[in-house]
């Protein structure tokens, strides 16, 4: 188990989801069904906001971005979630533990910036109407963009550096589906105050204040809303901001109740369900509830099907 003269282990067991062995295969073929609705969901999204020129405006730029990033942070767990239950083995590499934490906790934090990136969006978009074009040029669409993915990177590598020089002397064994960091930091026999520190900071920076700004934006935004008397504008700021706030609240309630909520040892069983909430079911809805909520993406929709439909 042991890496050389190393104190950390060449690999590590996933005990996995809390289910019975007689049901691994009943749940393994819901979740690569979630998994792929997720894939080809996101993936419509992206096609149909590259497709239809309606559409390329900052929101669904930003949109866009969120699609991409919710396959690719659904991709770090759950294919290797499904190989581990389909073959019966629990084992992945220290390296590819590692690698995963990393990506996890990069494309987590993507998910909150450019969750809040919309939000600014959807800010100016209510509250400042006539100078929405000058305010949310292109170019600073792009600079949220691209600040989000540095600032982001920065933040997993600042962890996976701290977790890469912890030992793991007690044992290789996680009760988790997936290489979650406070999981990891339960089993190393190293000193994790650094490590919990850092989280504490980082989390301020990475959820807390996105998610300030996110409730700021809509407080204003409902001050301004509620200013208007017309029953027609509160429908049209709802239909506007509906989809924005229905993800936001999936994606930031399963992280409260994932890492605010205080659990006990008993409760690991609870953490790895939320941990599937908030890894598998949260990208998958995505799409759905802006293709559902939203008169843009079901016209934009439409038109592509009408358009196979004449072709063919």
């Amino acid at each position: 188990m042991l890496l050389n003269n190393q104190s950390t282990v060449s690999e590590f067991l996933l005990l996995g989801l809390p289910i019975q062995p007689e049901e691994q295969g009943m749940y393994c073929a819901l979740f690569l069904a979630m998994y792929l609705t997720t894939v080809l969901g996101n993936l419509l999204i992206i096609l149909l906001i590259r497709l239809d020129s309606r559409l390329h405006t900052p929101m669904y730029f930003f949109l866009s971005h969120l699609a991409l990033t919710d396959i690719s942070f659904s991709s770090v767990t759950a294919p290797k979630m499904l190989m581990n239950m389909l073959t019966q083995t629990q084992s992945i590499s220290y390296a590819g533990c590692i690698s995963q934490a990393y990506f996890f906790l990069m494309l987590g934090a993507l998910d909150s910036f450019l969750l809040t990136s919309m939000a600014y969006d959807r800010y100016v978009a209510i509250c400042h109407p006539l100078h929405y074009t000058t305010m949310m040029r292109q170019s600073l669409c792009f600079l949220l963009v691209v600040v989000s993915w540095v600032l982001s990177s920065a933040i997993a590598l600042v962890h996976t550096l701290l977790l890469a020089q912890l030992s793991f002397l007690r044992g290789n064994t996680l009760h988790h589906f997936f290489c979650d960091l406070s999981a990891l930091l339960k089993l190393s026999s190293s000193d994790t105050t650094i490590n919990k520190l850092v989280i504490l900071t980082v989390g301020v920076v990475a959820i807390t204040l996105p998610f300030m700004c996110i409730l700021v934006s809509y407080g204003h935004i409902g001050v301004s809303v509620l200013r208007g008397p017309s029953i027609e504008g509160i429908c049209k700021a709802l239909s506007t901001c509906g989809s924005h706030l229905s993800v936001v609240s999936l994606y930031y309630g399963a992280i409260i109740g994932l890492y605010f909520v205080p659990s006990s040892d008993s409760s690991t069983d609870k953490d790895v369900v939320v941990s599937v909430l908030y890894t598998v079911v949260t990208p998958m809805l995505n799409p759905f509830i802006y293709s559902l909520r939203n008169r843009d993406m079901k016209g934009a929709l439409g038109n592509i099907l009408r358009r196979a439909a004449f072709s063919g």
